[in-house]
């Protein structure tokens, strides 16, 4: 029997809304590092990506693409030592200590201003946000059609 494992969550990528299917869907990308069972938490510090934050994707008008992803690679700094990490306007680490004292140990970080909060003229333009609900209620009407497709497979109850 192998004993119990760890994890140190170190890494964060806030994904930006509207890369999948339904509009408004928010996501993270959670990168941990397996590691032996201990009494302490083994995260200490996580880094956060803020990829969402003044950032607009849509399934098809404007789809997510890997170099769209540069910025963050560039920062993760992949093979090598965390230590070596530097924060930038997007990537900041958090300790252990300022994490646990969120309330409800909440990972819903956030430090940028979002233009389009504050900004009327920072708005999408009315024909992309127009396109963004035509996508989303066929999303939607595709799924539904899913479901009443499953539940008329069903056989009825004969009781």
């Amino acid at each position: 029997m192998a004993p119990p494992s760890g994890h140190d969550l170190h890494t964060m990528l806030r994904l930006p809304t509207g890369i999948f299917y339904a509009g408004g869907v928010k996501a993270n990308v959670l990168f941990f590092e397996r590691k032996r069972a201990r009494e302490q938490p083994w995260t200490q510090k996580l880094w956060v990506y803020d990829f969402r934050t003044n950032q607009h994707f849509t399934l098809k008008q404007n789809p997510l693409r890997r170099e769209h992803l540069q910025d963050f690679v560039d920062c993760y700094l992949p093979g090598k030592d965390r230590s070596e990490r530097v924060e930038t306007e997007r990537f900041r680490a958090f300790t252990y200590e300022e994490l646990i004292a969120r309330d409800k140990v909440n990972l819903d970080i956030t430090w940028l201003n979002d233009a389009s909060l504050e900004d009327a003229d920072a708005l999408l333009p009315p024909e992309v946000i127009a396109q963004e609900i035509v996508e989303d209620l066929e999303a939607a009407l595709r799924e539904f059609a899913a479901i009443a497709e499953a539940l008329g497979r069903r056989s009825p109850d004969p009781t």
